[in-house]
């Protein structure tokens, strides 16, 4: 099919191994669709086990054997290079990016593509005014002279595996910190948006001075592929981005090889209307947060916590204005709730809808697929209310446009529901004095929180969960810090 991607993108789109695009070893392909209409765009190189083999092999030679671990203006040069070549192609990237993961044109001037490419220039900056050694001066133990100084070096082979929902942002939230440190890196990205990491390899390949094997782009459609790469002994840190029940699995794999982890996993966040907010504007901001891109982020927040007296009157506010908010066509520049990225997707989200029935739930908007779209994988903007936070519906991750309404009893009952979860990614409260949303956010067992609409996503910000939500901090000093280690050296005088 024609596509504005055709002159970044092959059909197949290619490996990235050792520095060349290539075909899978054995010409395996498989379907990427557009989630709007459930068509194939095109197909993509499916890698075997011995492709990941090489990449692997590939990106342990370049880091044991090149300069790349310790030229540091080498990387930086190579990073601004990456950053500058996504520019370029932002336009064709862009139109990509709605096809592939059904992203909303408007996101992807932010977090689905302008915000991570710009990213890059910020762990540039960072590699570049690094202390990569510090002097503890001259002290001796037992009676010993010595002058002790502590380094940080990178920590090896990167294996980087992300998931489709925000495949820019975290591809590059992964690559960008682990080049800038000194890693070398094989990317498994999700076989739903196999082509925007694809493009990413074509660009290291053809337009930047990465050299051969420090950037390895393996798309498969085979799961078992990430297992592989996590169980590998040549591989020194694993990050990934999924579900936390994958996340258990990486951990228990990587312990064969005690080799470091990164997990950045699930969330059921927790937004906080107090009794002194305005309760339209708080619950409109938390339809349109819980939906954006059909509610496909780890951190929206989809347990919407409002006073009890007011239980009706909230449900009334945001239930309106999630019939407002979609969902719409992905290349409409006003769409806030596109499709579901796949059938699989809306399955699930729809076997969470009956169990709300179940449960004792109903509907106050939404329930179901739009009745106007017969092609593609949808899911209406959906409320649910008459449930507790006991619930399954309340407490599991459904990843899809579908907020729960529950009660609280007053500001330490909001926190206590809030807390009484698995998990502890995002939250958000929103009250009339800001001292006492404050207050109440400095209480949030979570990794990050938003307060009266304040936006903590930036290059410079560590993201990460609390709980069952993760393992360590991605993005800001605390990110690029998770991928070097610490060695100190004492010199006898």
């Amino acid at each position: 099919m024609s596509r504005t991607t055709d002159r970044l993108l092959a059909d197949p789109s290619p490996l990235l191994l050792d520095g060349r695009t290539c075909a899978a070893r054995d010409g395996g392909t498989f379907a990427t669709l557009d989630p709007a209409t459930g068509e194939t765009l095109g197909h993509a190189a499916d890698a075997t086990a011995a492709d990941l083999d090489d990449a692997v092999g590939a990106a342990r030679r370049a880091f044991d054997a090149s300069a790349w671990a310790t030229d540091v203006p080498l990387r930086v040069r190579c990073l601004r290079q990456l950053r500058d070549a996504l520019t370029r192609h932002a336009d064709e990237i862009r139109e990509l990016t709605i096809r592939e993961a059904g992203a909303p044109r408007f996101l992807t001037s932010g977090a689905q593509l302008d915000a991570p490419v710009a990213d890059l220039g910020w762990f540039a900056d960072l590699a570049e005014s690094y202390v990569w050694e510090r002097d503890l001066g001259r002290a001796e133990p037992m009676g010993m002279p010595s002058l002790r100084r502590v380094t940080r070096e990178p920590v090896g082979v990167v294996g980087a595996i992300t998931p489709w929902n925000f495949p820019h942002q975290i591809n590059l939230a992964k690559l960008g910190p682990a080049l800038a440190a000194g890693n070398t890196v094989v990317l498994k990205p999700a076989p739903d948006t196999p082509w925007c990491a694809a493009v990413l390899g074509t660009l290291i390949a053809e337009e930047t001075d990465i050299p051969p094997g420090v950037v390895n782009v393996v798309t498969s459609s085979d799961h078992a592929l990430g297992a592989r790469l996590v169980e590998d002994p040549r591989v020194d840190l694993v990050s990934f981005t999924g579900s936390t029940a994958t996340g258990r699995a990486v951990m228990a794999s990587a312990a064969a090889t005690v080799k470091r982890v990164f997990l950045e996993l699930g969330g059921k966040s927790a937004f906080i209307v107090l009794d002194d907010a305005d309760l339209r504007a708080a619950c409109s901001y938390a339809a349109f947060a819980g939906v954006t891109h059909a509610g496909q982020g780890c951190a929206i927040t989809t347990r919407l916590l409002v006073p009890r007296e007011r239980y009706d009157e909230a449900a009334e506010i945001t239930a309106r204005t999630l019939r407002k908010l979609g969902p719409g066509d992905p290349q409409d520049g006003g769409t806030i709730c596109g499709p579901v990225v796949s059938a699989r997707q809306r399955d699930r989200i729809e076997g969470y809808l009956r169990l709300a029935l179940e449960e004792g739930g109903s509907f106050a908007c939404g329930g179901g697929r739009p009745a106007d779209r017969d092609r593609g994988f949808w899911i209406e903007p959906t409320l649910i209310t008459g449930l507790t936070n006991e619930s399954r519906t309340a407490r599991e991750e459904i990843f899809g446009p579908v907020l729960v309404l529950l009660p609280h009893d007053g500001d330490d009952d909001a926190v206590r529901i809030a807390n009484d979860s698995p998990y502890g990614l995002s939250g958000a409260v929103h009250a009339g004095d800001p001292a006492r949303a404050r207050a109440v956010a400095a209480r949030l067992r979570t990794g990050t929180v938003s307060v009266n609409g304040g936006v903590w996503y930036g290059a410079d910000v560590p993201f990460g969960g609390y709980k069952q939500s993760g393992v360590g901090r991605e993005m800001g000093v605390a990110g690029f810090e998770e991928y070097l280690e610490t060695k100190a050296i004492a010199e006898g005088i």
